[in-house]
């Protein structure tokens, strides 16, 4: 059982980005971030986006740093991982919502 953090290299916003996760739930997600003061804003159905400001703070309160190959492995060992077609498929409005594509 951990939350993992990748280092912060993806860029967006004017920063660098990690991926935080949990090997476990995202019911232990949601907590740690709660605890940590992430916006949920910040959540993508199965990591958190956190700046890179954030980072040693996250793991000074326990996340466990690890690369992104590792995240991403332990990820999909977890069964949360949501790949990219599940993800463009969530965002998709539902059927007979009225809007047209």
């Amino acid at each position: 059982m951990a939350i993992l953090i990748d280092p912060p290299r993806w860029p967006a916003h004017d920063t660098l980005w990690s991926h935080l996760i949990s090997d476990v739930s995202l019911d232990e997600l949601h907590s740690f971030a709660r605890e940590n003061d992430i916006p949920r804003r910040g959540f993508d159905l199965d990591h958190y986006d956190v700046p890179a400001s954030t980072y040693d703070d996250l793991v000074l309160a326990g996340a466990v740093p690890v690369d992104g190959h590792e995240l991403v492995r332990r990820l999909i060992g977890s069964g949360l991982r949501i790949t990219a077609r599940e993800r463009a498929e969530r965002r998709l409005p539902p059927a007979g919502s009225g809007r047209r594509s």
